[in-house]
């Protein structure tokens, strides 16, 4: 009896903590928290103190609930669209890659990126929690992770799965929030080509994710053939 508790404890551990960092790195990297300070300030420029904590506070609740979504949903909406794992993981591997490239070499067109209106005073959702937070890329790592956390051969191995990405989920949010409801002041300190380094950088590290996505995607192509 001791042998057959000794060996799962283990397995369930790094489990848990595969599915831990592993979501916070991949969610951290393709979420980019820095990179969302310049859209942030400019839309909030002329709201108080106040009021721009508040939106910071909306839009990641909101981004946390559709990634929430996604996760607890993914699998649904694959199998309602006929979509298996293998060919999500490389179409997501293909869009975290193109959002990172664009990323490593600025590329993105500028004409993408919402631009703020007077008539408006709430962005916490559009153009804050989606696209800006909870982008394509965003849905696709979630998604992604979802079909990984189903193909887990035991109900507990599932269910500590989600427990820990939902703390990435949170994790990340918690993040975004402490980022966002700084905007002005990190902005000024790091400077326009601070602002470039971290997003070259992040935009190498999703092409890296969108690699190990494409990577996984086949080997599930080639044991299901």
């Amino acid at each position: 009896m001791q042998l057959c508790w000794s060996f799962p404890l283990p397995f369930m551990l790094n489990l848990s903590l595969q599915f831990l960092f592993g979501g916070l790195v991949s969610l951290l990297t393709i979420t980019n928290p820095l990179s969302k300070i310049p859209l942030f300030v400019s839309l909030t420029q002329h709201m108080s103190e106040r009021r721009r904590d508040h939106q910071a506070k909306m839009a990641c609740i909101y981004a946390a609930a559709i990634m929430l979504v996604c996760l607890m949903a993914g699998n649904l909406i694959l199998a309602v669209f006929g979509i298996s794992y293998g060919a999500l993981r490389i179409a997501g591997g293909f869009v975290v890659a193109v959002l990172g490239y664009r990323m490593l070499f600025l590329t993105q067109d500028p004409q993408m990126t919402p631009r703020p209106s007077n008539e408006r005073e709430d962005y916490s959702f559009f153009p804050l929690a989606m696209p800006g937070i909870s982008g394509p890329g965003t849905i696709a790592v979630v998604i992604g992770i979802s079909t990984e956390i189903m193909e887990q051969p035991t109900w507990p191995g599932r269910a500590a799965a989600f427990f820990m990405t939902f703390l990435a989920i949170a994790g990340t949010s918690v993040g975004m929030w402490l980022v966002l409801r700084s905007a002005t002041m990190i902005s000024q300190r790091m400077g326009r080509s601070g602002r470039e380094v971290m997003t070259r950088l992040m935009g190498f590290l999703l092409i890296c994710v969108g690699v190990q996505f494409v990577g996984s995607g086949v080997r599930t192509f080639m044991a299901g053939s």
